[in-house]
């Protein structure tokens, strides 16, 4: 009798603990609260980590393929701050000049697409030196699954080590700028926090914004960005909560936001909205070009 009393009780308490589970609101992988605060800790880290969240890839449909017609650049090697060999797609300025515009890639890797973005970047820029950075060591994605493997294994602290060693590349006299979509809109603020007082103008395209107030009281350059209000992951509340946070520790940023998705500035992306792009690009030349 007392053992069943006993297995009457645990059977009791079992039901009623799942009731109360399923009942529970659960966050949704990847919500725009998720966004915001669970991955609050290190922000390098959980940009990595996107890519096996349930829901992150179906944000990203295979890119429509592009061809790069007469480059501007060239592949070139220079030394990560690990001392490993990394490598960029390199277009020199034709006078020397300290100015430097790091691009970097969206989550599907170094191809056409960013080489050709870079090349546009220096025909409208001019007195600029151009390097596209190779976040994956020369592995470059077609699908959605090829990504996923690339985007996890590209750790923060290999990501890091190309950047720092970019910037020294660059040399100690040069003026960082950055620009990046998506993994690399998010790596565009990291690389500017890297530059430290190099850094001169940062560009993030729906990018994973740093939540870390200490880290972003040490940017030293004004910042713009790209958002669409339809970004199932750096969606409205995300943007506003970084806007306001980069406001809470003294920093100048202009939020621009549009009636589009995730992906929405890439002309290889079936998302790609046009006018969104254009006015977004004209208002990035204009920000370098100030700066």
């Amino acid at each position: 009798m007392k053992k069943l009393l006993l297995l009457s009780t645990v059977a009791f308490a079992t039901a009623a603990l799942l009731s109360y589970t399923f009942k529970k609101p659960q966050p949704k992988i990847m919500s725009e609260a998720c966004v915001i605060s669970c991955f609050n800790a290190e922000t390098r880290e959980m940009i990595q980590l996107d890519a096996a969240q349930p829901g992150f890839a179906s944000w990203h449909p295979n890119p429509k393929k592009i061809n790069l017609i007469d480059p501007l650049g060239s592949t070139i090697k220079y030394k990560a701050a690990d001392g490993s060999d990394a490598q960029g797609y390199f277009i020199k300025a034709k006078k020397k000049t300290n100015k430097w515009l790091f691009v970097i890639q969206e989550w599907w890797g170094l191809n056409d697409n960013i080489k050709n973005e870079a090349d546009n970047f220096y025909k409208e820029l001019g007195d600029v030196n151009v390097i596209a950075l190779d976040m994956y060591d020369g592995k470059v994605a077609t699908t959605q699954d090829s990504a996923m493997v690339y985007m996890r294994n590209a750790t923060a602290t290999r990501l890091e080590n190309i950047v720092k060693g970019a910037i020294a590349y660059a040399g100690a006299d040069a003026k960082i700028y950055t620009v990046g979509w998506c993994f690399g809109g998010g790596w565009s603020l990291q690389a500017t926090i890297l530059a430290g007082k190099q850094a001169a103008g940062c560009v993030m395209y729906y990018g994973r914004p740093e939540n870390n107030l200490e880290r972003l009281k040490t940017i030293n350059c004004d910042v713009i960005g790209f958002f669409g209000n339809k970004d199932q992951g750096i969606g409205p509340a995300v943007v506003t909560t970084f806007e306001e946070n980069m406001k809470s520790v003294g920093k100048n940023i202009s939020v621009n936001r549009y009636e589009a998705g995730h992906g929405f500035a890439n002309p290889s992306n079936p998302s790609y909205n046009k006018e969104a792009t254009e006015d977004a690009h004209s208002k990035t030349i204009a920000f370098l070009k100030a700066h």
